[in-house]
This record gives C-alpha cells, structure tokens and sequence, in this order.
C-alpha cells in the first residue's frame, strides 16, 4: 500500500489547473487508488474513539441495583484484573454494546448508499420499507410459520432481500429518478406496516408481545454468538463496497453524469441495493428494525466533514457512536425499573431530526 500527493508532472505542469486539496491524499491498495481526505480521517478518527469510550461507560452502568463501575474498573475487567461480580456486570452488557457499535456502522453505511444513489437524504432503508420487509420475514416465521430463532432471523434476510428487489423493480428499473424510488419504498412500507399490525392482531397474545418487542429494536436480549453474523456480514461486505465505491460516487451528480463516465447504471445500482440491504439486514435480522440511525448518522456525517458528498467512513464512525449512545440510555434511562428497546430512543431522536429537515426543506422551497 503507497500514500501518494496527486501533482501535475512533465509539461503540463507548466501550465495552471485545478489542483487537490492539499488535505488529499491517494492510497493505492492493490490495483485500487482510494481518495483519502486527510481532515475527514481525522474526524472519523476521533468519532471511533468517542465510540469506544462511550462502549466502555456504558458496559460498567449498572441496570439492577448493583453499584455501577467506574471507566478505570471496566477497563481493568476487559484487561482480565479484576472478575467476580464486576466481570459479570461487563459480560452482561458486552454483547449488546458490541451489537450496537457494528450494527451502528452497518446502518450507518446502508444509508449512505441509498442516499447516495438517490440523491435524497429520506433514501434510508427504514423509510423506503427494507427493515419493515425484514420485521415482516421475521413475523411469518414466528406467528405464521412458528420456527425457531434461526428460523426468524433468516426470514427477515429474506423479507428485507424481497421488498428491495420489489422497491428496485418499481422504483428504479429503466433509470427512473430517486425520487421516485423514495416515493414507491414508502409506499411498499406503509403496506408492510398494515400487513404487520394484522399479523399481530391476529396472533395469540403471548406470541404478538414477544413480535412486538422485535419489532420496536432491541438489544436487550443479545447473546455473545448473536454478534457473529454481524461482524461476519461486514467482513464480507465491507470490501465489496470499498471496490463499488469509487463507481458510487459517480451517482452523486445525477445518474446520466454517472453514464456519461462510462457507469453501467443499471449493474451498478443493482450491485448498491444488494449491499445496502445487507448491511441494514446483518443487524436487523439480529436486533429488528432499528430506525431513524441510518437515516440520520450519513446526513450528520456530510455535515461535520469538510469532504463533498456523504464520506463513509465518517458515516460509519457516526452510526457507531449514535446507535451505542442510545443503547445506553434505553437500558439506564428507567432502571432498575424498565430497560427501554433501543428503537424507543432512536425514533425519538429520528422524529426530531425528521421534523427539523421538513422545516428546513420548506424554509429553502419559500421564494
């Protein structure tokens, strides 16, 4: 891997032009040369360590009447010094944060593509349908079909796989505008949402309490091997991305400037809707449908970065610290009492993002 300062040479260097920032570097990987804005990387740098440090407070709350930890202590149980009742107290907790961080990042990373590709910052799995598709996969399986967890976990892959591809096929298909896409994904969710709210009345009670609570987002109930199937779907998403990001960027001017650079359109957006569904599937499949973060976390992060267009790794530094910072108040907030699902906080920050947005967006439409 070589870090290079991209500079005119030979003899046009003689002559003026439009020069990189000098925060611009080039990384080649391989057959791969990767733009790095070096501000950028600083922020996202910054944003993982506020993760981390915002992951380990929060594994020492306690949610009982115990003591809570201090920073130093939980640092000391994760270094393997100290066990007993404070070891157990991280344990407990560890499996959630851990959810929390990757599957922050995870949607985080499926909203940026889709409000990317779109060109819309409402293009978020959770507004156009793909979560609600995964909550209703997992539905069938649990009140419909009655399988086990594996069972629910993989019909939400495939609801959510579905409802893309019927969103896609609706919305997309022929180069039709974001927009449109948008328009068409909330259409699809709304039915969903029905559809959903009929599966659960029509369920006996113990079964739609325990379908309801999936449905709101919580990571309550993580287990240690719950956090597999996460950190193995970014593992092998995450490089696909890396290679389909330099094609991504090109959609950020419209998708006819995206065809005139010689973008296969129609394979490139197919190839962007596999991915973010999946990284909105990895933790939805796992925590259910979690809203509002990949909505918020690639706007905040286009906001705090000095770099055009929606960065993503800062994107996914910002889901990271947004969804492990909701966690810890759904799970404190109320206690010992009541831990709230995760997806309680992130709609209530997400509705007041929504809102200031439409205000926004109405102020710019004045004349």
């Amino acid at each position: 891997m070589t870090i290079q300062e991209r500079t005119p040479s030979g003899p046009a260097a003689d002559v003026p032009s439009a020069r990189w920032p000098r925060r611009t570097r080039f990384v080649r990987v391989g057959p791969l040369s990767l733009k790095l804005d070096l501000a950028s990387a600083a922020i996202a740098v910054v944003l993982v360590l506020l993760a981390m440090i915002v992951g380990v407070w929060s594994l020492g709350v306690s949610t009982t009447d115990t003591p809570r930890l201090g920073f130093g202590e939980t640092l000391k149980v994760l270094a393997g010094q100290i066990s007993g009742g404070p070891a157990n107290l991280v344990a407990a907790a560890l499996p959630a944060v851990l959810v929390a961080l990757v599957g922050g990042a995870a949607l985080a990373l499926s909203g940026a593509i889709f409000q990317t590709i779109t060109r819309n910052p409402l293009g978020s799995p959770d507004i156009i349908g793909f979560t609600t598709g995964a909550y209703t996969g997992a539905l069938i399986a649990m009140l419909v079909l009655h399988f086990d967890y594996t069972g629910a976990t993989l019909c939400a892959l495939i609801g959510s796989l579905l409802t893309a591809i019927t969103v896609y096929y609706l919305g997309m298909r022929g180069g039709t505008s974001g927009y449109r896409f948008v328009v068409v994904g909330i259409g699809i969710n709304a039915m969903l949402v029905a559809f959903n709210g009929y599966l659960i009345a029509s369920a006996d009670v113990q079964n739609a309490a325990s379908a309801a609570a999936w449905g709101m987002g919580d990571l309550h109930d993580i287990r240690m091997s719950d956090t597999i199937p996460v950190v193995v779907g970014l593992i092998i998403l995450v490089p696909f991305l890396i290679v389909v990001a330099p094609r991504m960027r090109m959609f950020e001017l419209g998708t006819d400037s995206a065809q005139s650079k010689g973008v296969d359109v129609a394979r490139t957006q197919m190839v962007l809707l596999l991915l973010g569904v999946g990284f909105a599937a990895v933790i939805t499949a796992i925590a259910g449908p979690i809203a509002f973060v990949a909505l918020v976390a690639p706007q905040l992060a286009a906001r705090i970065s000095p770099s055009p267009g929606i960065p993503l790794v800062t994107s996914a530094a910002v889901g990271a610290v947004l969804l492990v910072s909701c966690d810890a108040i759904a799970r404190t907030i109320l206690a010992p009492t009541v831990q709230l699902p995760v997806g309680v906080v992130t709609t209530s920050i997400g509705g007041i993002y929504l809102l200031g947005l439409l205000i926004a967006q109405s102020r710019k439409a004045r004349p």
